[in-house]
């Protein structure tokens, strides 16, 4: 299985990353923008078109508040198996460290969820630190 594993450094509490993160059905306004051009929400699910034209449904698993974490799976596409897990963690009073942790198959389409990801990065920070 393929796992892509990024850590972020913010210079914003972790309360209000956390308040953006756990939005799951405006992601792509408080998170994202630019990199997910829009999000349908459908039934539980969420349906987001990222830059590339690249459309994924995505289903909210868990939002665990007293931790900090969001799991979500995609339900449809390519991938057999994709799990993804986002972590805010405190770092002092104004500072946070955002964990995005994809577990995903088959290994190949790794390489390419990981530079989809490196590519969010900076619309990410961008938007969650001007927050």
């Amino acid at each position: 299985m393929a796992t892509n594993r990024r850590e972020h450094r913010l210079n914003v509490p972790a309360a209000k990353v956390w308040q953006a993160m756990c939005d799951f059905g405006q992601v792509h306004t408080r998170v994202a923008p630019g990199f997910l051009t829009s999000l349908e929400l459908d039934g539980g699910d969420r349906v987001i078109t990222f830059f590339n034209g690249l459309v994924a449904r995505e289903r909210l698993v868990t939002i665990d508040d007293a931790a900090m974490r969001l799991v979500y799976a995609v339900v449809e596409g390519r991938p057999t198996h994709y799990n993804g897990a986002i972590h805010v963690i405190a770092d002092g009073e104004y500072r946070c460290r955002l964990i995005w942790t994809i577990d995903l198959l088959p290994d190949e389409l790794g390489p390419i969820v990981g530079g989809m990801m490196d590519h969010a990065a900076p619309f990410m920070k961008k938007t969650l630190e001007a927050a």
